[in-house]
């Protein structure tokens, strides 16, 4: 885990923002929810990261 992980949970966030701004942009509420949904995951997943780097622990 580690380096890895952060970037994917990034990408994560990234495309939920992408998707939720597309759906703002169409009018598409599905695809604003799935894309707030996404982001907000990937927000959860990037504080988790930072939790374990401040505790010091690795996961191998």
């Amino acid at each position: 885990m580690g380096f890895t992980d952060k970037v994917k949970n990034k990408a994560q966030e990234l495309r939920g923002k992408a998707e939720e701004t597309a759906g703002k942009a169409t009018g598409k509420d599905d695809l604003e929810a799935e894309g707030t949904s996404d982001k907000a995951k990937g927000n959860i997943k990037q504080a988790g990261e930072k939790v374990k780097d401040a505790l010091g622990v690795n996961e191998k």
